[in-house]
């Protein structure tokens, strides 16, 4: 597909001269900078001929026609402002500090220090969230390609990212915790647990449906409003507190790593909501959705 730039700028200029004064670096890099809407002005998506073109299709489907609407989605931002600049200078900070963290667990043998009992746990609750990490990158990537506007693009792509370090995270402690305690089958289970341990069946399931969610206001609500937080306080921030009282404070501390990353999620996500909700029409199909998923 050949791209126009002058398409995007003809967008861009009135909404970035719109305020006398200089542009921020989240308005310079994500304000009217959709690759979905350089052509929406001669009423189709990207730059094919007309939306019926396949691509074209899905979008008008299940972007424009959502019953999720809202006449200036423009105009929402990301509270944080966070763009792939800041984030990885943020992050890159964070990878370094979870290095130095693994380096350090390693070298005082920290996992021959831990329980029998919580080397089980491990085994069934922590090594297979790797599967649901990796859904909910794939959902987060999906959320960033069927946006409204590049603003909320940007948030997804970014939660997609740090969805995708999770599950580095925890493929590495797989690694690590295979080469330490290898009479338990870690690296090799995981599989079989996914699909089989109770207490990740309805997860699985919840997961596996909202996969096949597209519309794309239903998706950010199955997805951000009720399978990601349920996920996140039951994986992660009770994981970690069940963590702390076992001795096992390396998967504590990555674990209140990652949380920094999930209260940036639920900023931007509590701030979009809001900004739907002041469409009045958006409420019911929210309050409908949360009902279905919930």
């Amino acid at each position: 597909m050949q791209h126009d730039p002058s398409n995007v700028i003809q967008l861009r200029k009135p909404a970035l001269m719109a305020h006398p004064r200089t542009p921020a670096e989240f308005e310079i890099v994500a304000v009217n900078y959709h690759c979905a809407n350089v052509n929406v002005d001669q009423g189709h998506f990207f730059e094919a001929i007309s939306n019926a073109a396949p691509l074209n299709k899905w979008f008008v489907r299940f972007l424009e026609g959502s019953p999720l609407q809202h006449p200036q989605w423009a105009d929402f931002s990301d509270p944080s402002a966070t763009t792939h600049h800041s984030y990885s200078i943020l992050q890159d900070a964070q990878e370094k500090y979870l290095e130095a963290l693994f380096d350090r667990c390693n070298a005082r043998n920290h996992d021959h220090g831990l329980p029998m009992p919580w080397i089980d746990t491990l085994a069934r609750l922590h090594t297979p969230a790797r599967y649901a990490f990796q859904a909910l990158q794939r959902d987060s990537a999906y959320g960033a390609s069927i946006t409204p506007t590049r603003q909320i693009a940007l948030c997804f792509a970014l939660q997609a990212a740090d969805c995708l370090r999770w599950l580095s995270h925890t493929s590495y402690r797989t690694a690590e915790l295979a080469i330490n305690r290898p009479e338990v089958g870690f690296k090799v289970n995981e599989h079989a647990r996914w699909h089989a341990e109770p207490a990740w069946q309805g997860f699985r399931t919840l997961q596996e449906k909202c996969m096949s969610t597209f519309d794309w206001g239903e998706h950010f609500v199955a997805l951000n409003l009720v399978t990601k937080p349920a996920l996140e306080e039951a994986g992660l921030r009770q994981l970690g507190l069940a963590a702390h009282r076992a001795g096992d404070q390396l998967l504590a501390l990555v674990i209140d790593a990652q949380l920094q990353d999930v209260a940036r999620h639920r900023a931007w996500t509590l701030a979009l909501t809001r900004f739907m909700l002041k469409a009045a029409h958006n409420r019911a199909h929210i309050e409908r959705w949360i009902a279905k998923w919930a």
